[in-house]
C-alpha cells in the first residue's frame, strides 16, 4: 500500500464538501500541485461557511415522520376494509331479512287463499292441512296422545350401535359423555334422543312463563345467544366459561336450532344440561324454535336427513316442546331477558296469566285454524286474544331502533321496532334496570342501544360466512356490570386468516349471493332495463339500473358502490345492463328443450326455492320426502298467484314430467333442484 503522501493524479480530482475542519499535514516542502489542491480546499471551505446550510434533520424527526406516513397509509387501509365489511354485512342482513319477510308473506297468502273458501274449497282444505300443527284434541286425552307418540321402549337399540348410551336417571356423566361423542362426529341413536325429550318436556311443563334466576347463590349467570346449530361455538363457550352446574348456570336465549347443520346436537347437549340442573339451566323460547320456520331454515330436513324412520314422530315431539318452553327470564328482578325485545304493550302481569302451550307455533296460533276450517272467519277474532298473542309475538319478534315510538316491524314482517321512549317506559314501570335479548347478528357479537339499556347478545360466530363475524356471551354477576366475553370459532385444520383474506373472503360470498339473486330474477330485470333503453343501445344511466335493481329485487342496498362489481360500464359512464348476467345464468341441465316461456318459468321456480321447498316440506305430511305429480302441481300454481304471475298448467305438468328422472310417478324434493342448477359461464368455456 502506497505512502499516505503519494496520491494518484491520472483522474481528475474529486472534492466534496467537508464535514468538518481540513487538516493540512504539516510539510513545508510541499509540491506545487499540492498547494493548488490545498488552495481549492480553503476556497470549498470558505465558501461554505459563507452559504446558509440546511440545519441536520434529527432521528427522532424521521422516526416522527415515518410513523404519520404509515398510520396514514394504515387509516386509509383500514377505513377500505371497513367499508367492504360493511357493505358485505348489509347485503347478507338485507338477504335474510328479506327471506323472513317472505316466509310471513307466504303464511299471509295461505290464509288469503282459506278466507276464499267458498270459491275454491279444495284449495283451502290443502293449505289447512299444510299450516295446521295444533291438534284438535284437548285436555287429558292431547296429553295421551303426545306421550305416546314415540315412547322410547318402542325403538330398539341394534346390536351394531356403537355410539353413546343413555338411561334414566341422567346424569353429568351423560352429559360429558354426549360432549365427546358429538364432537367425534357420532350420532345418537333415535331411542335416546326421544328418551332425552320426553324428560326435558316433563320438566318443561312444570314451569312458569317467566323464568325466576337469581345470582345470589353462585355470584354469576351467564347468558348465551342465538346459537343456530352451531357446535362449535357451543364448545368455544363450554370450554372458555365452564360446562354448566349448579355453581355456573346459564340462560340460552332461543335460536337454538335452524340454519346449521347440528342443530339437534346442540339441542340434546343443552336438553341434558336442563335435565341434570334444572335449577341452574334456563331455556327461553326463540323466532326459530317453531315448526313454520323450521320448514324452511333447515331443522326439518337434518331430522328427516338423520332420523328418516322416526322423523315424523320426532318433528311433532319437538313441536309441542317448544310450546312449554318459557319465553323470558328475570334475573334478580332487575334484569329481563327474552329473544327478541318488547313493545309499548309488554306487561309482565299479562304475560305470565298466558297459557303458552297453546301457540305450538307463534306464527299459526291455535285460533287463526280453528278445528272446522269450513267456518274458518279471520274477522271474527277477539280483540283479547289477539293482544294475548302479540304479547308472545313481540318477546319473540321485536327489534330496537334509534327513534322513538313502536311500529310494525316491516323489515322482518312479523313483530315490532321499539324506541328508547319504550324502553324507557317499560324499565321504569317494571323496575328493571337492563334489557338483554339476541335475535339480531351482531359484527362484535354485542351492541348496546338506548343508552345501553339494551343489549344485544349473539354466540354464533361467522354467522353469515366464514370471518363475518365474532360470537359473544355475557357474564351477569350480583351488584357489578355485565361481562361480555368475545370469541371465534375456526376449524382446528385452518389456520388463522388475516384481515384482507377475512374481509374478501366475507366479500366474495356475499357477492356471490347476491349475483343469485340476479340470476333468478333475470327475466324481470331485462324487462324493466328495456324499458329504460329506448333506443335499444344495450346501455343506461346509473341511475335507472339503481332504481331498477331496488325495485325488482326489494333490496335496500348502495348499489352505486356495489356497480363496480356486478357489471360493467362504457367510457360515458352509462351501465352495459346485460353484463349483469355476465357471469352466472340459470340453466336448466335436463334434456328437454326450452323457450322463452319456459326458461322464465324455470326463472320463477329458482327465485322461489326457498319458499317452494317450504310448502314441500309441509304438504308432505309424513316426511317421506317424495310428493305426488298432483301435489307438485297444486304448489306451482300456488306460487304462481303468489307472485301475480300466470303459470301455463300444461308447461307445469311437463316440467313435472321431466323432474321425475326415474319415472316413478313421485318427486324427491333434492332430485327437484338438482334440475335447476347456477352455473359459471366459465365451467362451459
Amino acid at each position: 500500500m502506497l505512502p499516505e503522501k503519494w496520491k494518484c493524479f491520472c483522474c481528475p480530482p474529486i472534492v466534496k464538501p467537508p464535514r468538518r475542519g481540513v487538516i493540512v499535514p504539516m510539510d513545508s516542502t510541499r509540491p506545487e500541485h499540492e498547494q493548488q489542491i490545498q488552495t481549492q480546499a480553503h476556497q470549498l471551505l470558505a465558501q461554505a461557511q459563507t452559504s446558509p446550510v440546511k440545519p441536520k434533520r434529527k432521528k427522532s424527526d424521521l422516526t416522527l415522520a415515518a410513523v404519520v406516513i404509515i398510520q396514514t397509509w394504515f387509516r386509509r387501509r383500514r377505513a377500505l376494509y371497513e367499508m367492504r365489511r360493511k357493505t358485505a354485512w348489509t347485503i347478507y342482513q338485507n338477504i335474510e331479512y328479506a327471506g323472513e319477510q317472505d316466509q310471513l308473506k307466504l303464511y299471509n297468502f295461505f290464509l288469503e287463499l282459506m278466507q276464499a273458501v267458498t270459491k275454491n274449497p279444495h284449495d283451502a282444505q290443502v293449505v289447512a292441512k299444510v299450516l295446521r300443527r295444533n291438534s284438535s284434541l284437548t285436555g287429558l286425552v292431547e296429553e295421551i296422545e303426545t306421550e305416546n307418540l314415540a315412547t322410547a321402549e318402542v325403538i330398539s337399540v341394534e346390536s351394531s350401535y356403537r355410539g353413546p348410551h343413555i338411561h334414566t336417571p341422567i346424569h353429568k356423566g351423560h352429559f360429558e359423555a354426549l360432549i365427546i361423542a358429538f364432537q367425534r362426529g357420532e350420532m345418537l341413536h333415535a331411542h335416546y334422543v326421544f328418551l332425552i325429550l320426553h324428560e326435558l318436556r316433563n320438566i318443561l311443563k312444570r314451569l312458569p312463563n317467566i323464568n325466576i334466576v337469581s345470582t345470589h347463590q353462585s355470584k354469576c349467570v351467564t347468558v348465551v345467544g342465538d346459537l343456530h346449530g352451531s357446535l362449535a361455538d357451543l364448545m368455544v363457550i363450554f370450554h372458555k366459561n365452564g360446562l354448566p352446574s349448579n355453581e355456573n348456570p346459564y340462560i340460552f336465549n332461543g335460536d337454538i336450532v335452524d340454519r346449521g347443520f347440528q342443530s339437534i346436537e346442540v339441542f340434546l347437549l343443552i336438553s341434558v344440561a336442563f335435565i341434570v340442573y334444572p335449577n341452574n339451566v334456563y331455556l327461553n323460547r326463540g323466532n326459530h324454535e317453531d315448526h313454520v320456520l323450521n320448514l324452511r331454515y333447515g331443522f326439518m330436513k337434518e331430522i328427516i336427513y338423520k332420523y328418516k324412520s322416526n322423523a315424523t314422530r320426532l318433528l311433532r315431539l319437538m313441536e309441542n316442546i317448544y310450546s312449554w318452553l318459557p319465553i323470558a327470564s328475570l334475573i334478580d328482578d332487575h334484569i329481563f331477558v327474552t329473544h327478541g325485545g318488547i313493545s309499548d304493550i309488554t306487561d309482565i302481569k299479562k304475560i305470565n296469566q298466558i297459557k303458552r302451550h297453546k301457540y305450538v307455533s307463534v306464527l299459526s296460533p291455535s285460533f287463526i285454524i280453528p278445528p272446522n276450517e269450513d267456518q274458518f272467519q279471520i274477522s271474527s277474532i277477539p280483540n283479547d286474544i289477539l293482544l294475548e298473542w302479540r304479547q308472545i309475538l313481540d318477546l319473540l319478534w321485536s327489534d330496537p331502533k334509534q327513534s322513538d315510538g313502536c311500529e310494525p316491524n316491516t323489515y322482518r314482517g312479523g313483530g315490532c321496532y321499539w324506541g328508547p321512549d319504550v324502553t324507557q317506559q317499560v324499565l321504569q314501570k317494571h323496575n328493571w334496570s337492563l334489557l338483554i335479548r339476541s335475535h339480531e347478528c351482531k359484527e362484535e357479537g354485542f351492541g348496546y342501544s338506548h343508552d345501553k339499556k339494551v343489549l344485544t347478545i349473539f354466540s354464533a360466530s361467522n354467522y353469515y360466512a366464514a370471518g363475518s363475524n365474532r360470537g359473544a356471551y355475557v357474564k351477569v354477576m350480583t351488584n357489578q356490570p355485565v361481562v361480555i366475553v368475545q370469541f371465534m370459532s375456526t376449524r382446528t385444520s385452518q389456520r388463522t386468516l388475516t384481515l384482507w383474506e377475512r374481509v374478501s373472503y366475507v366479500e366474495d360470498q356475499a357477492i356471490k349471493n347476491l349475483a343469485e339473486k340476479f340470476t333468478a330474477n333475470k327475466s324481470r330485470l331485462m324487462h324493466e332495463f328495456q324499458l329504460f333503453d329506448v333506443q335499444n343501445t344495450g346501455r343506461i344511466s346509473v341511475n335507472d339500473w339503481c332504481d331498477v335493481v331496488t325495485r325488482v329485487l326489494d333490496l335496500q342496498l348502495p348499489w352505486r358502490t356495489l356497480k363496480s362489481r356486478l357489471v360493467d360500464t362504457d367510457t360515458n359512464g352509462n351501465v352495459v345492463y346485460e353484463s349483469t348476467f355476465r357471469s352466472r345464468e340459470l340453466q336448466f341441465t335436463s334434456s328437454v328443450s326450452t323457450n322463452t316461456r319456459r326458461e322464465s318459468l324455470c326463472q320463477a321456480i329458482y327465485r322461489n326455492k326457498d319458499l317452494l321447498e317450504t310448502v314441500f316440506r309441509a304438504i308432505d305430511k309424513d316426511n317421506s320426502g317424495v310428493i305426488s305429480m298432483q301435489e307438485f302441481t297444486e304448489v306451482c300454481s300456488f306460487l304462481g298467484k303468489h307472485n301475480g304471475s300466470t303459470l301455463d298448467e300444461k308447461q307445469i305438468m311437463d316440467l313435472a314430467a321431466s323432474i321425475d328422472l326415474n319415472k316413478n310417478g313421485v318427486i324427491d324434493f333434492n332430485e327437484f333442484l338438482e334440475a335447476f342448477r347456477i352455473v359459471d359461464i366459465g365451467d362451459r368455456l
